[in-house]
């Protein structure tokens, strides 16, 4: 047998990096229509966060951030109370607020993070064309009112005195004339917090579900059926993993909310009766910032806020990437 009398030859190919002035010109059109969005963010979101740094002086309003002396970290540690060390911790403000917003957050996630994911399931298994679009836009309508309208219908509802709620159980016999008010309870709040925000926003939250199911393959429905899948276990083996990725990464997004919960509804429903159970770290920096005009100190609270919900975030994505291999970065 002939041996090849010549050896493999390599060739190798240098490609030359383009410089930055090229890639510019060849990618000017992207880069102008980023541009408004990449500004937006520099001014009011990267911008502001200079600000942050009145939560280590003692600000005042006329010496300005500059002006006002440091303090270093005094406003967290009276936040925490551990000039006495940890006996002190208790009677501090951050054991409630941490308290009452950690058990708002977890109920939310809990109660309204799988609502929209079910909600998505079944208007996937309607199959009447017409009565689906109409079910799709009537959950979707309550995400155009605003918080204050929503929370302006739940204190007429919920009015002892003529109220769509005590009127039907007046009417069965359940409260007395007067009526029962609901929005002094503290074991009421957080029930009617979670209740409205699924009314209001399982149909908008899940949009993306049903995006993501109009996307699986309909093959794979077939072969369950051919396999003795009914719609349950279809549902069980071929929907839920299906749109696990979209799950996974909703969840990721949300799990920041665990601690920083908007503050603007919490405002609208609590009042001091509900002091107890509705006071969280949002509410707690409004009224130290806006009504007590303590800036450094409101300023600090929110910085922890942030930066536990960034934690969050982040511990999540790993969890995520870990046991899914699906992550937001």
């Amino acid at each position: 047998m002939a041996k090849a009398s010549k050896a493999d030859v390599s060739t190798t190919v240098t490609v030359r990096k383009r410089t930055l002035g090229e890639r510019l010109k060849k990618d000017w059109q992207l880069i102008l229509l980023a541009l408004p969005g990449v500004v937006f963010y520099i001014i009011f979101r990267y911008g502001p966060m200079y600000g942050l740094t009145i939560a280590f002086k003692d600000y005042g309003i006329y010496t300005g951030i500059l002006g006002s002396p440091w303090i270093g970290f005094k406003n967290f540690v009276e936040f925490f109370n551990i000039q006495n060390g940890w006996t002190g911790f208790a009677s501090s403000d951050f054991l409630p607020l941490f308290r009452n917003t950690l058990l708002l957050g977890l109920y939310s996630l809990f109660w309204g993070f799988p609502f929209p994911i079910l909600f998505a399931i079944l208007l996937n298994e309607v199959k009447n064309s017409k009565f689906k679009k109409l079910v799709q836009t009537t959950s979707f309508l309550p995400s155009f009112l605003s918080v204050v309208v929503v929370c302006s219908m739940l204190v007429d509802m919920l009015s002892p005195s003529n109220g769509a709620i005590n009127s039907l159980l007046k009417a069965i016999g359940l409260v007395g004339e007067d009526g029962y008010y609901f929005m002094i309870k503290p074991e009421w709040f957080r029930t009617i917090y979670i209740a409205s925000d699924i009314w209001q926003n399982c149909g908008y939250n899940a949009i993306i579900y049903v995006a993501a199911l109009a996307g699986v393959d309909q093959q794979l429905y077939e072969a369950a059926k051919i396999d003795g899948c009914g719609r349950i276990k279809s549902m069980w083996y071929v929907t839920l993993p299906s749109i696990l990725p979209t799950v996974a990464t909703m969840f990721i997004m949300r799990s920041g909310n665990l601690i920083k919960i908007g503050y603007e509804k919490v405002i609208l429903l609590y009042q001091p009766a509900t002091y107890s159970v509705a006071d969280i770290f949002g509410t707690f920096v409004y009224r130290k910032g806006i009504i007590d005009m303590d800036y450094s100190y409101s300023t600090a609270v929110g910085l922890f806020e942030s930066t536990v919900a960034l934690i969050l975030v982040i511990t999540c994505n790993t969890i995520s990437r870990k046991l899914t291999e699906t992550s937001l970065w």
